[in-house]
């Protein structure tokens, strides 16, 4: 079954506020088995928003609207449709006498704004009044619009306990089973991604889709049928085919995050991690921290950006400063000897590195960047050279730190 969203609001079409409720509305109607043709941001235009559910009326089997149901004049959503279908707006006594009891018990106003909340469009119904949220349903022409407020708690709240319900009632049994999973992927490039999965003779039934999401690279698998078991069986063939054309470059599914993959390694292996940062500014630390549970693998780590922090902390030498500088292999492995030793972690990680924008040298770039592990049996230094601005190379040198202690774990793991 199609649908199609419609958001409201002149602070999303200007940018003030992004638009976060589209996305989760079709994150989760394509979950229940429902195709999203089409999604809109308009701006609080009357004609706007009447046109726009018209074409969209003539063309799917249901519209989700949010946003624009509030009490203030800006709020032009109920009018809009009132209009567009020709249903003059009615008072909702139910609303209307929740509200005044509110007023009687909070205020001496005998009439208020919020009465503006109770007039509907004919025939409209409401989805839960009593959860003090606007949101109501209307069947025109034999399809069902749900209108939700734009406030993303409140539309959430509604779309997950009321629209997602009667959706279902409305349409059992028409809307397609799917099955979908999110592989999550650094190291490898979209377009060696891509050559990779167009190796491999995957059924014509399976979606494929490559979404850049700066650092890793996400691939979708998507299967969708009315037969539950035949794509639970092609999701399980192509699952296993996908991961292994993907390799160890593939560190997760899902939500999980490579700081949590990193994170259930160490808790799985009974080991302990500290970390030593200058360019990453904490962020490593940060990520780790991130996950709850983290304090059973997660000792804690020194952000030492000035020099004298690397010698008083870390116990880097100063001749290897003069020498080499700051930004070397040899600090680079000091810094995390130093880092190990204090804490007496299994497994330490240090970076050090030009992040930029200035800063940097012929000899020594920006986006140059030295990360240097450290266990109880081996120590070793990887030196990279990143571009992008700023942020990005402190992102790309977090998650090469934890991606380099991930694949240790995994070699560890494999050789037990």
């Amino acid at each position: 079954m199609l649908g199609e969203i419609i958001a409201i609001g002149d602070e999303l079409t200007s940018g003030r506020i992004p638009n976060t409720t589209s996305g989760f509305a079709a994150h989760h109607l394509f979950e229940a088995g429902f195709d999203i043709y089409a999604m809109h941001t308009i701006g609080d235009t009357p004609s706007l928003i009447g046109e726009a559910l018209k074409r969209a009326l003539s063309r799917v089997d249901f519209v989700l609207v949010t946003g624009g149901l509030g009490p203030t004049d800006d709020d032009l959503t109920t009018m809009a449709v009132s209009e567009a279908l020709e249903r003059p707006t009615m008072p909702n006594l139910e609303i209307l006498s929740l509200i005044r009891q509110h007023l009687d018990a909070n205020s001496d106003q005998p009439v208020s704004s919020l009465e503006k909340l109770a007039w509907l469009p004919e025939g409209a119904e409401t989805l839960n009044p009593k959860a003090k949220m606007a949101g109501f349903q209307l069947i025109h022409g034999g399809k069902p619009i749900f209108f939700l407020p734009g406030i993303p708690h409140q539309m959430r709240t509604l779309l997950i306990e009321e629209v997602l319900p009667r959706l279902t009632t409305w349409y059992k049994g028409k809307q397609l089973n799917s099955i979908q999973h999110v592989f999550k992927i650094f190291g490898l490039s979209e377009s060696e991604i891509n050559s990779r999965i167009k190796a491999l003779s995957l059924n014509p039934d399976v979606e494929i889709g490559y979404y850049p999401v700066f650092p890793d690279v996400h691939l979708s698998m998507t299967v969708r049928d009315n037969d539950k078991e035949k794509i639970e069986q092609l999701a399980r063939e192509t699952s296993q085919q996908l991961k292994e054309a993907l390799g160890t470059y593939l560190y997760g599914m899902g939500r999980e995050s490579l700081a949590a993959v990193v994170g259930g390694m160490l808790r799985d292996g009974n080991k302990q991690f500290s970390v030593a940062e200058s360019c990453t500014g904490g962020l490593i630390s940060h990520l780790m921290t991130s996950i709850a549970g983290s304090s059973g693998y997660f000792l804690g780590g020194v952000t030492s950006y000035a020099n004298s922090m690397k010698t008083e902390y870390l116990g880097v030498k100063k001749t290897s400063l003069t020498t080499h500088g700051a930004v070397s292999e040899e600090v680079a492995m000091e810094m995390v000897h130093g880092i190990r030793q204090t804490s007496g972690a299994d497994i330490s990680v240090s970076v050090t590195g030009i992040a930029g924008p200035g800063g940097g040298t012929e000899e020594k770039p920006v986006g140059t960047v030295f990360i240097a592990m450290g266990t109880e049996d081996n120590s070793s230094c990887h030196h990279f050279l990143f571009s992008g601005n700023r942020y990005e190379i402190q992102q790309l040198t977090a998650q090469t730190a934890l991606d380099i202690v991930r694949r240790y774990l995994l070699k560890t793991e494999q050789n037990s």
